[in-house]
This record gives structure tokens, C-alpha cells and sequence, in this order.
């Protein structure tokens, strides 16, 4: 199984390149890294070249112009050049735990999608991390909020996984999916722009077709470095949108990611 690691970044490259750092420490290294860029400036490209130049790795940078919050767009693109069997998807202000990659895999199943577990920063240890950008957090080091979602212990990732009965707590920050499924979702809705929903209104769809949603608990460790939450004006049209998928057992969008394949 080919895995491609998605990484959503937008003018922040100082926590790309923490990110970026993390994926160097990984147990299982993922077969494909793809940014998907939302717009950012050139500071952005130059930190990938260099990171790709500097530790030989393949990484491709998909970007596309800034004309606002544009989530839903640019990982679909991401996600159609990938050549993987697998999607583990996050954002580029995250600090994988060593074993993410391998969690996401070993735990990977037919008719599931996998939501893995975020843990928090906050402000003042994020400023720490973001000056030693090699440095990497465990459930002991401080800053932490939500100190129990750092635990890893692999025995436990079958005992206490369960079944996702809520798709408004799926993150898009940290989750894993069949890029078959994906496609045959058509991917993010694309009617949704601004912040907000095209997780859950994703996920609506998989459920429609019966791929269906499980915790990777005290697995899957996504460290998430502190930020000001997005402006949250377009809510109420995506909310119309997530409404209508639910009411219509929709399947499919129609403006998704077939356009790029």
C-alpha cells in the first residue's frame, strides 16, 4: 500500500518547516509528500525547495493564486496528483508524533475512514517550538491542554477505537482515507469556501456511502501548534450546504475533485 501525505499550509511557513522536521523523525515514512497551498507568498517555496533539496526528498508543491479561503479547492488538487492508495491528510501547523505515518497505516481498514488524535499547544509553548523548530513534543512536555491525547500506546489503538457517531468533530487537520473513496465522493465540495464544514459535509457523503468514520485513539498524535481561529463569516452558507448534503443522502458533489483528474 502507497500512502501520500497531504499537507494543507497558508502563509506560515515557520510552522511548515516544524512540520516538515517531523516527517524526518516518522517510523514508517510516507511514500508521497504533497503541500497544498492555498496562495501563500514565495517565502513558502523557498523553505520546500530547500527542505526537499537538503534531505533528498520528493515533495510536490501544489499550489494555486490567494483569493481567499480556499480549503476545499486546494486539497483536491493536492489529493488528484497523488499517485497513492492511501491519503493521511493534515495541516502544515502540526507536529507529528514519530509514529503518526505508521499509526494511520497499520490501523488503515476497508470502509473506514480514521480520525486521528490532535493534541493542543498553547500560545506560549507554541513560541518555543516555533523558535527550535527541530523539537519535538510528547505527552510530558509542557504547553499541552489536553495532556491524555499525547498518550501513544499501540496496544490500545483496537481496544479503544470506536466508531465516529458525530461528524461535526471531524478535523481535516488530522485524518486518513481511501483515495478511491475520495474519488468516489468526488472529493471536497467546492461550493464551500471560507472556514468551516467541508470536513463534516465530506464525511456526510462517506457515510452516504457507507464508508464510515473510527477514532485512532492514543494513535495517530498530531501536536497542534497554537494560531487565532479563521474568520467564520461564510459559516452560515456552509452550513446550508452540510444541511442539504444531510437532508438529500447526497453521495456526490458535484463540484469536486473530478474536474482535476
Amino acid at each position: 500500500m502507497k500512502v501520500a501525505l497531504i499537507i494543507a499550509t497558508y502563509n506560515w511557513p515557520s510552522a511548515l518547516e516544524c512540520c516538515l522536521n517531523s516527517i524526518l523523525l516518522q517510523s514508517r515514512m510516507p511514500d508521497e509528500i504533497i503541500i497544498a497551498d492555498d496562495g501563500s507568498t514565495e517565502d513558502t517555496k523557498e523553505l520546500i525547495e530547500k527542505f526537499a533539496s537538503q534531505h533528498m526528498l520528493n515533495i510536490q508543491h501544489v499550489w494555486h493564486e490567494d483569493t481567499g479561503f480556499r480549503l476545499s479547492h486546494i486539497r483536491n488538487k493536492a489529493i488528484a496528483e497523488a499517485q497513492s492508495d492511501y491519503i493521511i491528510q493534515i495541516d502544515g501547523d502540526i507536529i507529528m508524533q514519530t509514529d503518526f505515518v505508521k499509526d494511520h497505516v497499520n490501523n488503515a481498514e476497508v470502509g473506514r475512514y480514521l480520525k486521528g488524535s490532535r493534541v493542543l499547544i498553547n500560545e506560549e509553548s507554541t513560541a518555543h517550538y516555533l523558535y527550535f523548530k527541530r523539537e519535538q513534543p510528547n505527552y510530558l512536555s509542557s504547553g499541552i491542554i489536553n495532556r491524555l491525547n499525547a498518550i501513544h500506546f499501540a496496544p490500545f489503538h483496537i481496544f479503544f477505537g470506536k466508531k465516529i457517531a458525530n461528524p461535526f468533530k471531524i478535523r481535516g487537520c488530522n485524518m486518513s482515507f481511501w483515495r478511491s473513496d475520495f474519488i468516489n465522493a468526488n472529493g471536497y465540495n467546492e461550493d464551500i469556501s471560507g472556514w468551516g464544514r467541508e470536513d463534516s459535509e465530506l464525511v456526510m457523503r462517506f457515510i452516504n456511502n457507507n464508508i464510515f468514520g473510527k477514532t485512532l485513539k492514543f494513535g495517530g498524535i498530531a501536536f497542534h501548534l497554537f494560531h487565532n481561529e479563521n474568520s467564520k463569516s461564510d459559516l452560515h452558507t456552509n452550513d446550508k450546504i452540510l444541511k442539504a448534503t444531510i437532508e438529500n443522502k447526497s453521495i456526490r458533489c458535484e463540484n469536486g475533485i473530478s474536474k482535476y483528474l
